[in-house]
């Protein structure tokens, strides 16, 4: 189990790298991690959340606020912004499972939920990473300004831990900062890989049931794996070039 000081430092982790990889947009968007119980359980009713105004890039582990499923702000100076509550306090609630709630307009997933009927196609490697694990809300209802809202999203993630938006954004979520960042950062290659191609004109080429049936089984095996060392590598980096986001 990861302990709260942790959290907070993958969490102003994650945060930074979302904007060196300009996977963020202005100062909005919300990246989350549920705090667990002292035996370890997770109720979703108490989660860390990046502070309303402030870019990602200047976010630190104490600057994250504490707030609870009522929207009381528990630990920080901070606020959290109306949106981010409402997606993330939901989402949170009726699905422990999603231990950390990344929300992002991240530019080459974004653009595919606003083709109709827009999808990730199965056709490139990185894209089988997510074979049968996204969502697609395909109604967009506006800003999230009511908990309602967040109720919504989280009944169509159908148990999938991405979701993809429809006219708005993606949802990456997961049982640590490292795994669910990981499958953000992937699902944005992936992303951008389809629209390169379909910018040619060429058809995309397919990959038989077969080898995609096997392939699940190999990435199933080696996601989390690949979300140690790929997040370990981040945070190394970071303590090398701006080791003020620990603070």
């Amino acid at each position: 189990m990861e302990t709260v000081a942790q959290l907070r430092v993958d969490l102003a982790c994650a945060l930074r790298w979302a904007a060196r990889m300009g996977l963020n947009e202005g100062v909005d968007n919300h990246f989350s991690a549920a705090v667990p119980e002292p035996d370890g359980t997770i109720r979703g009713d108490k989660f860390l959340i990046n502070p309303f105004g402030w870019h990602w890039s200047e976010v630190t582990a104490s600057s994250l606020v504490l707030c609870d499923a009522d929207g009381t702000v528990l630990e920080g100076t901070e606020t959290v912004e109306a949106t981010a509550f409402c997606i993330h306090s939901r989402i949170h609630v009726n699905h422990p499972s999603a231990a950390v709630v990344l929300h992002t307009h991240q530019p080459y997933a974004t653009a595919l939920t606003l083709l109709e009927g827009g999808r990730l196609e199965m056709v490139e490697q990185n894209a089988l990473m997510f074979d049968d694990r996204i969502a697609y809300d395909d109604d967009y209802e506006g800003l999230a300004l009511a908990t309602e809202e967040g109720d919504r999203m989280a009944a169509q993630m159908d148990g999938k831990p991405i979701l993809m938006l429809a006219s708005h954004g993606i949802l990456a979520s997961g049982p640590t900062v490292a795994d669910a960042y990981n499958d953000l950062y992937y699902l944005e290659r992936a992303a951008m890989f389809q629209v390169h191609a379909k910018s040619t004109g060429g058809r995309l080429r397919r990959i038989g049931d077969n080898v995609r049936a096997r392939v699940r089984g190999q990435m199933e095996e080696e996601r989390r794996a690949v979300a140690d060392r790929h997040f370990k590598a981040l945070r190394r980096i970071l303590d090398r070039e701006e080791p003020g986001y620990r603070m």
